[in-house]
């Protein structure tokens, strides 16, 4: 074996284990396998590979490719829900999406719980713009499999995209009960509070985000990633509130901070901001100009 297919081996291997997609570098070293006859060296994993690769080739529209994987996986493992689903993702690509809407209700009805081919579905109603009926059934998908935390965010997704901000928000709840340590979804949640004016909620869970992120980080350490966009929100959220005085109102209900503990508040997020940015000279003057009191 040669040592770049050697390498192509343990590139596949380290994508599969850490889940990342990198579609062209899986298709061009799975390519190399293929042709080389030796994806036997895969043992057990060898079909895992070709339905990676035949992923890979389906996003860089090498259809001739995604074929022949999923021939050889058909052959192997007849009628498996696993290989009709990466079947209907290949149709995707170039079949009219009513005939594919089809071929996943045909699949429904023969294994309503296959989850997978039922997600498939809701992405080809959405793309094809078909927003009620792909809430609904992600609705009914959710009434049967709750515990889909991907499915609820989606079903916020959607909802967001419609400015439906109250729906998402409560979809994201769902969100939060089944992935509560989730920072991201957690800033989701603090964003979208934002945006449909409930500020105080934001705030409180925009603090929850830095609370999260900064537990076991000395304060002597400017913030990094998702805190700074949480920081960010506590920024926007704090200045608007000390603003607005008594005269906002939560929807949710969210006790407001007295005013002395939002002035500090303000105070600690310019502070983190600004060790966030600096040394970044192209911008932290800009910063230091928006954080700069009103």
């Amino acid at each position: 074996m040669t040592t770049s297919l050697a390498t192509a081996l343990e590139r596949l291997a380290a994508y599969r284990t850490n889940n990342t997609r990198a579609s062209q570098e899986t298709f061009e070293h799975g390519c190399l396998i293929l042709k080389s006859g030796s994806k036997t060296k895969f043992g057990d994993d060898a079909w895992a590979f070709l339905e990676q690769l035949a992923l890979a080739s389906i996003d860089v529209g090498r259809l001739d490719i995604a074929d022949e994987c999923i021939r050889q996986l058909a052959d192997k493992f007849p009628a498996s829900p696993r290989v009709d689903v990466l079947t209907g993702i290949r149709m995707e690509a170039n079949v009219s999406m009513d005939i594919v809407l089809q071929y996943y209700g045909q699949l429904l009805d023969a294994d309503p719980t296959n989850a997978a081919v039922w997600k498939r579905r809701i992405s080809v109603l959405r793309r094809m713009g078909k927003i009620e009926t792909a809430v609904d059934e992600l609705s009914r998908f959710l009434d049967t499999f709750y515990t889909d935390t991907e499915g609820w965010l989606e079903l916020a997704d959607i909802y967001t995209s419609c400015n439906q901000y109250t729906h998402a928000l409560q979809a994201l709840s769902h969100a939060l009960v089944l992935a509560p340590q989730n920072p991201f979804t957690v800033l989701q949640f603090a964003e979208t509070a934002y945006t449909l004016g409930d500020v105080p909620l934001a705030l409180k869970m925009f603090l929850a985000v830095v609370d999260m992120s900064e537990h076991d980080v000395s304060t002597d350490e400017p913030p990094r990633g998702i805190c700074i966009r949480a920081w960010l929100g506590v920024k926007l959220c704090s200045r608007q509130l000390i603003a607005a005085s008594n005269n906002t109102q939560s929807t949710s209900g969210t006790v407001i901070p007295p005013l002395k503990k939002l002035k500090l508040i303000e105070e600690l997020a310019t502070e983190r901001l600004l060790a966030a940015y600096t040394g970044q000279e192209s911008v932290a003057g800009y910063v230091s100009a928006w954080l700069a009191p009103c």
